[in-house]
């Protein structure tokens, strides 16, 4: 049999899901060279069968947007610990391996849910702070546990960076889109959240390699912060929904009625991104833009 072997910049790990599907046509609509791919050509998850396809092709940057989230939610991650610990803090340790190996450049998609609320002083919680919502500052999720786990195994790591992403959001008709979760959902949290927007987040990803960016953790959400009940003013103020949204009396209701594990609400602070020239604009820009198109897609 014939070995094709493609020669690329980028190879974008966990392409067919909603974060790599958004990296893949960033790439493709800016002419980048570049290869998705996902578990069904190759599994990137072996440590050999990953290494030998980098190794034949030869890329020079490599994004592991792959992971285990659940669906619809964290609670799935729940019931099915193995993949969920598997995807979310194993495997980031199998590709730091490799890239160190081969001496690849490489970006790990983390999260910003190992933390809850603020720090003591008010501030939002900063890269280098230990997580207050992981296996080793419980309760936590399952989920936000693994991924805590998972930055510890690239502690140290070379030529990583680990960017945290928040609550995804953008004008898709997207299950997985914050917007479009708080359209559908019967009721809602009032809560206090760092979130990003996801295309913009992948956009400063990658310029992190373009503009020689100092590798390391980067908080990646959008400048400020947002509640609940201020999004869903938005969206009557943008037209998006005239719909009544109802809340849980609190998070206790929250967790009786509706959960079954915690949830992370946190804040994160974006000084350290905005100072590398990779910062995300203002919160309330990115969520009105992003209402307005999901408005015009439906009047189209």
């Amino acid at each position: 049999m014939r070995v094709i072997v493609f020669f690329f910049m980028i190879l974008i790990l966990g392409s067919s899901g909603y974060l790599g599907s958004t990296f893949v046509n960033h790439c493709d609509r800016n002419e980048m060279e570049f290869v998705g791919l996902s578990r069904s050509d190759v599994d990137y998850t072996n440590r050999d069968s990953l290494f030998c396809f980098l190794q034949e092709n030869q890329p020079k940057i490599l994004i592991n947007a792959a992971g285990y989230t659940g669906k619809p939610n964290v609670d799935a991650c729940e019931g099915d610990k193995a993949n969920c610990l598997m995807g979310n803090a194993v495997f980031p340790g199998v590709v730091r391996e490799v890239c160190e190996d081969l001496g690849i450049q490489w970006g790990h998609v983390s999260s910003g849910c190992i933390y809850s609320g603020r720090r003591s002083d008010g501030r939002g919680w900063l890269e280098e702070d230990p997580p207050n919502f992981s296996f080793r500052s419980p309760p936590c999720s399952f989920y936000s546990g693994t991924k805590a786990l998972g930055e510890e195994v690239l502690d140290g790591a070379e030529n990583c960076f680990v960017w945290r992403l928040r609550i995804p959001f953008n004008d898709q008709a997207n299950p997985r889109n914050y917007l479009q979760k708080l359209l559908n959902y019967e009721r809602l949290l009032e809560a206090e959240n760092s979130i990003s927007h996801l295309n913009e987040f992948v956009e400063k990803c990658l310029a992190c390699f373009r503009e020689d960016v100092e590798p390391g953790i980067y908080n990646m959400t959008n400048e400020g912060c947002i509640l609940t009940s201020q999004v869903t003013a938005w969206m009557k103020e943008e037209g998006v929904s005239d719909k009544q949204f109802s809340y849980f009396q609190d998070e206790a209701d929250f967790m009786s009625r509706a959960a079954k594990a915690h949830r992370s609400n946190c804040v994160l602070d974006t000084t350290k991104a905005k100072n590398a020239g990779v910062g995300m604009r203002p919160v309330e820009e990115a969520v009105r833009q992003s209402l307005r198109e999901m408005k015009m897609e439906v009047t189209r």
